[in-house]
């Protein structure tokens, strides 16, 4: 094994924090393809838990170079925030490079991004507010500012005037809201930039220089398949391929270098925001159990409490060709300990037609009636399970299950949140 691919396979957060961070001792760089602090990981350490936003999970290994690469959008302030915290716990980020081409998150997106959301009313996208959307729209529409422009005051201030003849008349004209200055905005940023400086790399370079090395990568994927903005549940998406194909250009690596794609799922279904979710469950179970409490299911960037449902076969085979997964880790399988029986959905019905892939068709998947498959529970609690002849039999049924809908092998089974709580069945 020389490099993989670490993408989630649903709505996002199915655990790609607690996953990435199991493995990647075994890798000498982690690196971030895609997305913004509009995604949250967590990793658990002991006592103490960490909800990383722009950092890589690698940060955690002293010896692993943790790259956030040209896919990404950088909020500086965030980024420096992240920075202060690992160091405070004696947890070094001398290893930490960020991509000089990654593009900044500015003041401005943030208030384009809540007001975009406000002006959609009942069709809001259900976005972060984070300013994630903008900054790609900036980003496509070439008056975007990176990080490399940062490091030269005069080449900041002139994209940043120019972008400001644009986007000021926007805020102020469209939206009534306040404008910005070059000097405003330099105050703030400058000083960051001096503090970021002896992290921002060619990082293209670093990890193609690594690849010839022959150093093991892991590419690490926010968000999720089915908030791809191509292949997700559009327009109720992210604004970048969180897909295993956004590590090809979100980080300068040729595909032919990429050796396995390992596809995070939840054991259930969840998701933050709004869009259609043919599984979803109403708050209250004829159980008197919530997956939402059982799981504790609320979002690490937002707070926010998730939709849940039964676990999404249709979804599953979807995801595993969409990023041709070679391997699933499932997570969370401990929660669904609470259950007498658990729900598993095989298919779809569409207007008289069934599917047991996503339709393309935007209304088709918005009006998609789940078929359901039920499974026994087991009714007991397996977060001590260390192997998977230990879980209760219903219990390795599930996950043989999973594997036939998606047509992809298991090899992690996550029974809790902290990293020996994890059963390793075929991962070498």
């Amino acid at each position: 094994m020389s490099s993989t691919v670490l993408v989630g396979t649903q709505w996002g957060d199915e655990g790609k924090g607690k996953i990435c961070d199991l493995i990647a001792g075994q890798f000498d760089c982690v690196v971030r393809y895609q997305g913004g602090n509009n995604a949250g990981h967590t990793i658990q350490v002991g006592e103490r838990k960490y909800g990383l936003h722009q950092v890589p999970s690698g940060i955690m290994y002293p010896d692993c170079i943790s790259v956030i690469g040209n896919g990404c959008v950088v909020n500086p302030a965030v980024l420096l925030e992240e920075i202060d915290m690992f160091e405070r716990d004696g947890i070094s980020t001398k290893n930490l490079k960020v991509s000089g081409n990654a593009h900044i998150i500015m003041p401005y997106h943030m208030d384009l991004d809540g007001a975009y959301e406000q002006l959609l009313g009942d069709h809001s996208i259900g976005t972060t507010k984070r300013g994630i959307g903008p900054c790609y729209q900036d980003k496509m529409a070439r008056i975007g500012l990176r990080m490399q422009d940062m490091l030269d005051e005069g080449v900041f201030r002139e994209k940043l005037g120019r972008a400001l003849d644009r986007v000021n008349p926007q805020l102020e004209k469209i939206f009534g809201l306040a404008t910005y200055t070059v000097e405003q905005i330099c105050a703030d940023y400058l000083p960051m930039a001096e503090r970021l400086r002896p992290y921002i790399a060619e990082t293209g370079r670093l990890l193609n220089d690594m690849v010839d090395a022959g150093k093991k990568i892991l590419f690490e994927g926010a968000q999720a398949t089915l908030l791809d903005i191509d292949y997700g549940t559009y327009p109720y998406v992210t604004s970048s391929n969180c897909t295993a194909g956004g590590a090809v250009t979100g980080t300068g690596v040729g595909m032919k270098n990429m050796d396995r794609v390992l596809g995070i799922m939840k054991a259930y279904i969840t998701r933050v925001g709004e869009g259609p979710m043919p599984t979803e469950l109403a708050y209250e179970t004829p159980e008197g159990h919530t997956l939402t409490e059982q799981g504790y299911e609320y979002g690490v960037t937002t707070g926010r409490r998730r939709r849940c449902g039964w676990f999404d076969g249709v979804i599953a085979n979807y995801a595993a060709r969409v990023n041709g997964l070679t391997d699933i880790a499932l997570t969370k399988l401990d929660v669904l300990g609470a259950f007498d029986t658990i729900k598993v959905c095989v298919a779809y019905e569409v207007a008289g037609e069934r599917y047991t892939t996503v339709p393309e068709h935007e209304e088709h998947f918005a009006n998609a009636v789940p078929v359901f498959e039920e499974l026994p529970g087991w009714k007991c609690d397996i977060s001590a399970c260390r192997s998977f002849d230990e879980l209760p039999a219903p219990a390795q049924a599930y996950v043989r299950r999973v594997e036939e809908l998606a047509g992809t092998k298991v090899s992690f089974v996550s029974v809790g949140p902290d990293r020996e709580q994890t059963i390793v069945r075929d991962w070498k």
